[in-house]
């Protein structure tokens, strides 16, 4: 009879283990997805410990949280073999019912924007908008160009910006409400001319109103920038875009009202993959194969090259600007950097072939 504790105590220690590992999501949380686990890696920042894994579906590639934290979405790309983005309950740690985008297949880069994720569909050569609040894709627009690979949505959503791999563009997209009093809007120059075409609208020049879809129409205007650019973001003065293409390895500035290329930096960004600036703007970060690459905004020069490993993808600054995290995909970690000393201070193990990271903040 004295023995019935004891093994009672044995049987249950594994449990009590169990029970102890599970930890809550901290607020902030760091996101990281594994490609070869399928799975989302949820780090505390503080620690840089992995706290929970969750599965997220075939091939996930990017990643991004709601504005409230609780949910996050995950793009299951497969270069167009697959048309789902899963939502994942960040607060339970569990995955929801997959999104389906239908014919929208190859979803790739995400944005969370005005309460809805924005999405690219490669395959489909298009990008759209999902709304959680009605668990409808509520917006679709044909980007008409190879590969529409990453997406920036302003606040407002009346801008948005995408880059075309392998058409090696940049598209803006700019909301209008209503037409000019002379009708639509002229017709883009015939390329090499610089000379805007005719006008759209009828003779005369009949207000066009009434063709005009509910809700507004979008101009496009495609930006040659470098071959095969991928990486890019906005200036936080939402003034200019930086690519940065792999071939040339160079960086391409576009003035985002005068929509086109002012600048290029010779910034020798070999295999460049993701670009990003910290938050006061100060410096361009690269992810460039085996090389992390620092950009002086204000001087547009080189100003620090470190090792990472084998080669890079995802990059993400934290919210403070105080480190930078490097998805080190071959090497099957994230490395860690100081953004004041410009070092590596750490690594996080993640999962397998880690590359889409992201925050969330409740």
């Amino acid at each position: 009879m004295k023995l019935l504790p004891a093994f009672i105590l044995l049987a249950a220690a594994p449990f009590a283990v169990l029970s102890s590992a599970a930890q809550t999501t901290p607020s902030p949380a760091l996101l990281i997805l594994s490609k070869t686990d399928h799975a989302l890696a949820i780090v505390d920042p503080t620690t840089l410990q992995v706290v929970g894994h969750v599965p997220v579906g075939e091939d996930p590639h990017e990643i991004v949280a709601s504005a409230d934290g609780k949910t996050a979405y995950v793009s299951n790309y497969g270069f167009g073999a697959f048309h789902t983005i899963t939502p994942i309950d960040l607060v339970a740690q569990k995955q929801l019912t997959p999104i389906d985008l239908g014919a929208l297949r190859g979803p790739h880069g995400l944005m969370f924007q005005d309460g809805k994720v924005w999405f690219t569909a490669e395959a489909a050569k298009a990008i759209g908008s999902y709304d959680p609040a009605s668990g409808k894709i509520d917006w679709i627009m044909g980007i008409g160009q190879n590969r529409t690979h990453m997406i920036y949505v302003f606040p407002g959503a009346r801008r948005i910006i995408t880059t075309n791999v392998n058409s090696g563009t940049v598209t803006i997209l700019d909301k209008f409400d209503t037409y000019p009093a002379g009708g639509r809007p002229p017709m883009p120059p015939p390329p090499g001319t610089g000379t805007p075409g005719p006008p759209s609208g009828p003779p005369g020049g009949m207000p066009l109103g009434p063709i005009l879809p509910p809700g507004g129409d979008w101009q496009l205007t495609n930006i040659a920038a470098g071959e095969r650019n991928e990486g890019f973001d906005v200036t936080p003065d939402l003034k200019h875009a930086w690519t940065v293409s792999p071939v040339d390895a160079k960086v391409y500035i576009i003035d985002v009202n005068e929509k086109k290329v002012t600048a290029t930096i010779d910034a020798n960004a070999q295999r460049a993959n993701r670009l990003k600036f910290t938050p006061d703007g100060k410096l361009a970060l690269i992810s460039a194969g085996p090389e992390f690459v620092v950009i002086d905004v204000a001087s547009r020069k080189v100003i620090k090259r470190i090792t990472t490993g084998h080669g890079s993808g995802g990059v993400l600054v934290e919210p403070d600007g105080a480190r930078a995290f490097v998805a080190c995909s071959p090497d099957g970690y994230v490395a860690v950097i100081d953004l004041k000393s410009l070092a590596i201070v750490a690594h996080i193990q993640p999962g397998g072939n880690p590359d889409g990271m992201a925050w969330a903040v409740r």
